[in-house]
């Protein structure tokens, strides 16, 4: 069904809640993480204090054999600490690495789910190469931002509450200061870093952008090259290059200026507890011991808070970098089940259109009140000018498209109620340019069919007489293809494309111009494999060379989207003057020695 697509909401909010929502699959791990944050916390905290009253009992009562068991035991605990931080480290560093990996494995493999799910003209209308570096980040921003938050700023928030709250107890005027300063220098990073946050979001569109562009040419790159076009693309790239400078430069200035405020105020906070520390020690307010202490927990805490603005910038980094992805799955599927689909079964293989209708939302109707009964069996074919709705009527067939009036039916089943898995499990698609995977070739192959014996496999080769040149390669079957096979000719792709189908052996087939890319020796070859492919099966084909379907049952003649001809070869070449009677005249001079499918 067609679905609304939704304005896109793209806030930081989105993306925490749904990483949220994979986090808490594994519990154990995120409390293991707390844990450490807690032990590595209370330690540090706590270090310090039995170090002030170590140094304490060493400035006030000297080296007394009396009060060296207290000193033995104020060391023994702060060696506690100190091995307790070490621990507590421990944990927090597994447990992160457990979790984190096991998040970004579901957050890579749900947002490729997703990503396959959407229609065809999503994919017609994204940058391959934006989509695939929109799921990377999607699922390595999580490590940055799970970082930033529950290794950066929680334990600096628990930190600082501790130390402000044991500084309380040692002079309130420290305790005061320190809390008004804290809460002034985070408030002041958080809206520094909401203002830059724009030029981060832009930032990541441009480098989007960058990288759609760069897959785009070097995947055209044979276009590029027979086409003289390197100067025109080096420039076009140069301009897309400079937009994605512009909002470079925008955003690290804007980096420079938070961190030289950072910078100044960390410092001046240091000097000002020294300065203060040494005053309260001089007028005798404080021991030596909580001088130390105090400069210790100065330089802990102003490393700390110093590195909420990092982490406030890695935090917002990362989240206008998985924004990105979050709109795609925000982003309904245009075809979807229904609720309750069930799977399509097949017994006899009879196909209808029943004033079906279609159009493109921003195009004329390409389709309207179509009506087409196709027999069990029977073997029809699509003729007409090209833009007449030949290809429409094959993507609504296979729900590529959903018709936006009327049904089309299988043995009776409205395919909008089936699951489009089982659907497309039904039907045997090759297409006029079949592109294959890099992957091997007995994995092409068998992509209709992984659980297909080497034998299957070898047997429905054969049948495509992809064997023979398959045989005379060096890896034989395990040959990698190339990206969309490049490494293959157009025909031996095809070849490999139609083994596909043989091995698939689903009740409906489906050829669009199937045999266009082979040569005139290859194309003889395969007809024999198409006539037994075609046995017992009900098959449209779609044809501009009129040769290839001469002896098919019917040839359906279709023009401006609806049916002009219906009938035989033979009946329809007795209308004289009408479209096919035309294009067989075009067409006739240069196919009489042609084989047809028969």
């Amino acid at each position: 069904m067609q679905v609304k697509k939704p304005k896109k909401t793209g806030h930081a909010w989105s993306v925490l809640k749904d990483y949220a929502r994979a986090t808490a699959k594994y519990p154990w791990f995120f409390f293991g993480v707390l844990l450490g944050i807690a032990t590595t916390v209370g330690t540090s905290i706590a270090a310090p204090l039995f170090l002030k009253h170590f140094i304490d009992l060493v400035t006030t009562i000297g080296v007394d054999q009396q009060y060296l068991h207290a000193m033995l035991l104020t060391l023994g605990l702060y060696t506690l600490s100190v091995a307790g931080n070490w621990l507590g480290i421990r944990i927090q560093m597994w447990t992160v690495t457990q979790l984190e990996a096991r998040v970004e494995r579901d957050l890579f493999t749900r947002a490729f789910s997703y990503l396959v799910g959407h229609g065809h003209d999503f994919f017609i209308n994204n940058f391959a190469g934006t989509l695939t570096r929109r799921v990377s980040r999607y699922a390595h921003a999580y490590q940055q931002i799970f970082n930033s938050v529950m290794e950066g700023m929680i334990p600096t928030f628990l930190f600082t509450s501790g130390v402000i709250v044991v500084l309380f107890t040692q002079s309130i005027y420290l305790g005061i200061g320190l809390l008004l300063w804290t809460i002034f220098f985070v408030l002041l990073m958080y809206l520094l870093t909401i203002w830059r946050y724009k030029y981060k979001l832009a930032r990541a569109a441009q480098d989007s952008r960058l990288t759609g562009v760069l897959s785009d040419t070097v995947g055209n790159h044979s276009a590029v090259t027979l086409f003289a076009a390197e100067a025109s693309e080096s420039k076009h790239f140069a301009s897309v290059v400079y937009d994605w400078y512009q909002a470079t430069i925008r955003s690290w200035n804007s980096d420079v200026l938070v961190y030289a405020i950072q910078g100044f105020l960390t410092r001046f906070a240091q000097v000002v507890l020294l300065l203060v520390g040494f005053y309260l020690w001089w007028r005798g307010s404080i021991t030596v011991g909580s001088l130390v202490l105090i400069q210790i927990y100065a330089i802990s805490l102003i490393d700390q808070i110093g590195s909420v603005s990092g982490n406030l910038r890695q935090l917002f980094d990362a989240l206008s970098e998985a924004h990105e992805m979050i709109e795609v799955m925000e982003e309904p599927h245009a075809i979807q089940d229904i609720q309750g689909a069930s799977e399509l079964a097949v017994p006899e293989g009879a196909i209808s259109f029943n004033d079906a209708g279609f159009a493109f939302t921003d195009k004329s109707e390409v389709l309207s009140n179509f009506n087409l009964d196709i027999k069990p069996g029977q073997r029809i074919a699509l003729v007409g000018p090209s833009g007449a709705g030949k290809t429409t009527i094959t993507k609504l067939l296979l729900r590529l498209h959903d018709v936006t009036s009327g049904s089309i039916t299988i043995d009776g089943t409205d395919i909008k109620t089936v699951t489009q898995q089982s659907l497309r499990r039904a039907i045997a698609f090759v297409p006029q340019e079949s592109t294959l995977f890099h992957r091997s070739l007995k994995e092409n192959i068998a992509y209709g069919k992984p659980d297909a014996s080497d034998e299957e496999i070898i047997a429905a080769a054969k049948k495509a007489h992809c064997h023979e040149f398959i045989s005379k390669l060096a890896e034989g079957y395990d040959t990698h293809v190339g990206e969309r096979g490049v490494k293959l000719s157009g025909g031996e792709r095809q070849r490999v494309a139609i083994a596909r189908a043989i091995l698939k052996n689903a009740p409906i087939l489906v050829l669009d111009e199937a045999t266009s890319a082979l040569d005139s020796e290859s194309e003889s070859l395969i007809q024999d494999a198409l006539k037994t492919l075609m046995e017992g099966k009900t098959v449209i084909v779609i044809a501009h060379r009129l040769s290839t379907i001469m002896k098919m049952d019917r040839i359906i003649v279709i023009e401006d989207g609806r049916i002009a001809a219906d009938g035989t070869h033979d009946d329809l070449l007795k209308q004289e003057g009408g479209l096919y009677h035309k294009l067989w005249s075009i067409q006739a001079g240069s196919f009489l020695t042609d084989d047809p499918v028969t």
